[in-house]
């Protein structure tokens, strides 16, 4: 199956891990992102602590085999084996490079932001843009790959400008674009699927302290 990156993109062409039930140990490919991948019927666990450890632990908490490593009992004992924290379980969707340029007008932003700050604790190689309410970044996440957000001024939702902005990060992208989005965040995840984004997946984080 390969490294992380090997399965992210094949995963970005639409070739996942095999639907049989079973868990991938694969290691870290940075120090900051340990975590979990769900596909279909298949999990992998990235992690440089011992694979025995993963799978003697999903078999002692005798986890749904559906999507093990998902469940918030092996996330416990995850979090507590590595010490570090993770937020939520997200889903993950990519979506496709777009020719072209964007059709929105895009300034590059080289201040501080708040969701630029957020995605530099996170990312690397950030670079962000501003548009008329609202702000695109782009940086480069788990195993390399690129990932979008974006923020819009709360006066501004409802009015597909963030459907704009993840539409025009797909023509900056030259390569595909990975964004992970919270499954409550109903608008986020409405605004990326019409975009022509993805969903191949569900991710758990689990960053250093």
């Amino acid at each position: 199956m390969g490294t992380l990156r090997d399965i992210l993109d094949a995963a970005a062409r639409g070739v996942f891990p095999p639907a049989d039930g079973g868990t991938t140990v694969v290691p870290q490919e940075s120090a900051r992102d340990a975590g979990v991948l769900s596909f279909t019927a298949h999990s992998v666990v990235f992690t440089d602590e011992d694979p025995a450890w993963v799978y003697d632990t999903l078999h002692a908490l005798d986890c749904d085999t559906l999507a093990a490593s998902l469940n918030p009992r092996f996330l416990a004992a995850f979090l507590d084996r590595t010490g570090r924290t993770t937020e939520t379980v997200d889903a993950l969707l990519v979506g496709t490079p777009l020719p072209g340029e964007p059709e929105i007008a895009l300034k590059e932003m080289a201040g501080e932001h708040p969701r630029i700050a957020y995605a530099r604790r996170r990312r690397d190689d950030v670079r962000a843009w501003a548009a008329d309410g609202g702000v695109l970044v782009l940086g480069r996440g788990v195993a390399g790959r690129l990932e979008v957000s974006v923020e819009i001024d709360e006066g501004l939702r409802h009015r597909g400008l963030g459907r704009a902005l993840v539409t025009a990060a797909r023509q900056l992208a030259g390569e595909p674009l990975w964004a992970q989005v919270a499954p409550g965040n109903a608008r986020s995840a409405r605004a990326f699927q019409a975009a022509g984004y993805r969903q191949v997946g569900a991710e758990a984080l689990l960053r250093a302290r």
